[in-house]
């Protein structure tokens, strides 16, 4: 499943695995909540990542944050 979310002012597409076992809604102010306070108070790898994201993956209770480059790629756990 796929929606969007906007981020940075900027439509940022987010796939989810059908097997999740939190509600999409749930999950998306889990992830929205963390990626501001990721953005304000994070590291500076953490930081970049976030100024290129792309596209996130949602698994279990990760979200895989994909960037442009794929050394910038992380994983951010919402629990």
């Amino acid at each position: 499943m796929r929606t969007l979310i906007t981020f940075q002012n900027k439509s940022i597409p987010v796939y989810f695995n059908q097997e999740n076992k939190q509600p999409v809604q749930k999950t998306l102010r889990l992830l929205s909540s963390a990626l501001e306070n990721k953005i304000s108070n994070g590291k500076r790898a953490l930081q970049k990542c976030l100024q290129s994201l792309i596209s996130i993956e949602i698994v279990g209770g990760e979200a895989i944050l994909h960037s442009r480059s794929e050394n910038d790629s992380l994983a951010l756990s919402l629990y």
